[in-house]
């Protein structure tokens, strides 16, 4: 699949990149994006939700009344979990919720999310992305040149460039991330996918093996 090859202001510049069959030409795998993307929402949970039980709740253990003849049902500590402010039966506890997926899986999922990008036409290929200050207008003039303003972008860049990355840290519909790091949720929540022409051969090296 060929590409047309765009500048920052948004015109051809004559060269066109061939998007590599073995990562963008896939039979999308839709399990195993959701298995990636459940492992990526997973890893973003702290797990460190926690409720008092009856033992640990501050409070006297004496026998609230008598056991019979009150024609009231039995009662005995106050840290009852049936009173009010009483510890709670099964409730959360600190816990770690990542789980394993193989290697071969995930580059399964990352390749199937890109050929959906390449399937139905989002991707759009950068000559080079270089701003010469961190200023959030310079990544809004870019979007704009695109004609992609109003929608969700991540944009892919061969090695971290500090000027692009903070001038895009501001908007809420941008994300910029280098190459070694694309995941599965951050291609698929984006609406468009900005790669560079360097960026496409930095992720081709990763994905094809």
């Amino acid at each position: 699949m060929e590409v047309k090859v765009l500048n920052l202001s948004g015109k051809e510049t004559g060269a066109k990149v061939q998007l590599p069959e073995s990562v963008f030409g896939l039979e999308p795998n839709d399990h195993a994006i959701y298995l990636d993307v459940k492992q990526y929402l997973a890893n973003q949970r702290q797990g460190t939700h926690k409720s008092k039980q009856r033992n640990e709740i501050a409070g006297s253990t004496r026998k609230l009344h008598k056991q019979k003849g009150t024609g009231g049902a039995r009662a005995g500590s106050i840290k009852s979990p049936l009173f009010n402010g009483g510890g709670r039966v099964f409730g959360p506890q600190p816990r770690d919720y990542s789980f394993k997926l193989n290697k071969k899986l995930k580059q399964v999922a990352r390749k199937s999310a890109l050929s959906y990008k390449a399937q139905d036409n989002n991707v759009v290929i950068l000559d080079a992305v270089q701003f010469d200050s961190c200023k959030t207008k310079n990544y809004v003039a870019l979007v704009n040149a695109l004609n992609i303003a109003d929608e969700k972008t991540l944009l892919v860049l061969p090695a971290y460039d500090k000027n692009v990355y903070l001038s895009s840290r501001n908007l809420k519909k941008a994300k910029v991330i280098v190459a070694s790091d694309l995941n599965t949720y951050d291609v698929l929540n984006a609406t468009k996918l900005l790669l560079t022409t360097d960026s496409v051969k930095t992720l081709e090296e990763a994905l094809a093996k």
